[in-house]
């Protein structure tokens, strides 16, 4: 988790109910963070200005962002050029050897003079 030193991360579960406790009992923001154990009462103002521009998905990271967790480093550029020349000589290696396999399949160089002419 990252954040400074004591800072409580709260479940979508916590977000949601504070902002239902708000909207439909009528509760104030201070009374919502007490029920629920938010440390700060203006967090709950927070999750609801994000709850009003993008509603249920505003605490749902995964939608929000299409990632979870850290994201991923960056290749730098010679790491990069390297795993694409790899790739390149892995790519000529299986297309010639999908080369050879199509000329033994259509048997081309083989003479066809022992075979008897069809009428």
């Amino acid at each position: 988790m990252s954040g400074k030193k004591g800072m409580r991360h709260y479940t979508q579960a916590t977000k949601l109910e504070a902002i239902r406790l708000y909207i439909e009992e009528g509760k104030r923001q201070a009374d919502i963070a007490k029920q629920l154990g938010i440390q700060d009462a203006t967090r709950v103002k927070i999750w609801l200005r994000k709850y009003r521009q993008e509603g249920e998905k505003a605490f749902d990271r995964k939608a929000r962002t299409g990632l979870i967790g850290r994201p991923p480093k960056k290749e730098n550029q010679a790491a990069y050029i390297a795993r694409l020349e790899m790739e390149n000589a892995l790519l000529k290696k299986f297309h010639a050897e999908l080369r050879k396999m199509e000329l033994a399949q259509r048997n081309i160089g083989s003479s066809n003079d022992t075979e008897e002419p069809t009428q």
